[in-house]
């Protein structure tokens, strides 16, 4: 487990992070009863520390809303839980048949969710995750969501320039919220490892969230070499989305998105699918372990974010990543192109 100060105290950090969108009705609509039972498992590990990541995005506030209600219920003691909520989007009234901010993918919800990136908007936004989650429990990390996706919807270059400005007036308030000790530490999660470095560069950050980039398919030298940079200047990183949306899992979804055939780089993630499936078929090695046990590997990588719909599944993910693959499963992926030849961290 990795150490990180908070506040006054050094704590463990646990390998595994406990994700929550499913909590949001992500793709499922999970009862109350679930809903608790999977945060009762939460607290079933031997870890001191218990890090739940979260978002207002999640089902438009009701993952935060479950996580203050479930926590409540458990009494579980505000001192062993470190909540990360990742700012940028708000409640409002839900005016049409579905929420308007990503259909298709929450269920059930009685609110919508608009994007608010900017000094007061993140302000806003903070203050309403802390309304949602209730008394005796608070965000101790905090960061904006998703800026690379801000970024990306720029119509053109002076658009960007201005978001990216947006961004960090974002920050800026972030860390007057850290200096007044309304939270213990900032960070910044993106689904585009870039977008994290531009923001370094600006920002003190004290954690930073890969999500979809720092994978048993994607590992590129350079940015295995930025989360060494990170680590050697004390910036805490966790890994997430390290299943490509469940893709290589077994799942129908790519990066939350279905594959086209027709595509040749789809085409060639498909074809790494069937070559990683029978490797571990061959090792009888399960593909969630193997994912699970290259994500924790590169130097710097503190934790991991695992989430699930089945409360059982708690416990077998905190398993996961205690799971030591066989050395010959390695050294075949590497024969066989599964992962870069020249990786040196399993």
């Amino acid at each position: 487990m990795a150490k990180a100060e908070i506040g006054s105290k050094q704590i463990e950090i646990p390998r595994v992070v406990f994700g929550t969108a499913t909590l949001g009705n992500l793709f499922v609509e999970l009862s109350d009863d679930v809903k608790l039972e999977i945060s009762k498992q939460w607290f079933n590990s031997k870890n001191e520390t218990v890090v739940i990541d979260t978002a207002g995005k999640y089902g438009a506030g009701l993952a935060l809303e479950v996580i203050g209600n479930n926590l409540r219920k458990i009494g579980a003691d505000p001192e062993r839980v470190i909540i990360s909520n990742k700012l940028g989007w708000k409640r409002v009234s839900l005016t049409t048949a579905e929420p308007t901010f990503e259909p298709g993918a929450w269920l059930g919800l009685k609110h919508d969710a608009v994007q608010c990136i900017s000094y007061d908007g993140i302000l806003e936004c903070w203050k309403q995750g802390e309304e949602l989650l209730g008394d005796g429990y608070s965000s101790k990390f905090l960061s904006v969501h998703d800026p690379d996706e801000y970024l990306f919807a720029a119509a053109d270059g002076e658009d960007r320039k201005k978001r990216f400005e947006d961004i960090i007036a974002a920050y800026t308030a972030l860390a007057e919220l850290r200096d007044q000790g309304k939270c213990e530490k900032i960070g910044v999660g993106s689904k585009d490892w870039k977008t994290i470095a531009q923001i370094d560069k600006h920002v003190k950050l004290d954690w930073a969230m890969l999500a979809n980039s720092l994978t048993i398919l994607r590992h590129p030298r350079e940015l295995l070499d930025f989360v060494a940079d990170l680590e050697s200047r004390d910036v805490t990183v966790f890994n997430s989305a390290v299943f490509h949306a469940g893709y290589l899992v077994g799942g129908n979804s790519f990066d939350y998105r279905t594959l086209d055939p027709s595509n040749a780089d789809d085409a060639q993630v498909a074809a790494y699918r069937d070559s990683f499936f029978k490797l571990c078929e061959k090792h009888d090695v399960k593909p969630a372990a193997a994912c699970v046990e290259f994500a924790l590997s590169p130097p710097g990588v503190a934790a991991i974010a695992l989430s699930s719909s089945k409360p059982s599944r708690v416990t077998s993910n905190v398993e996961l990543a205690n799971t030591k693959l066989p050395a010959g499963f390695w050294t075949e992926a590497k024969e066989i192109g599964l992962i870069d030849a020249g990786y040196q961290h399993l």
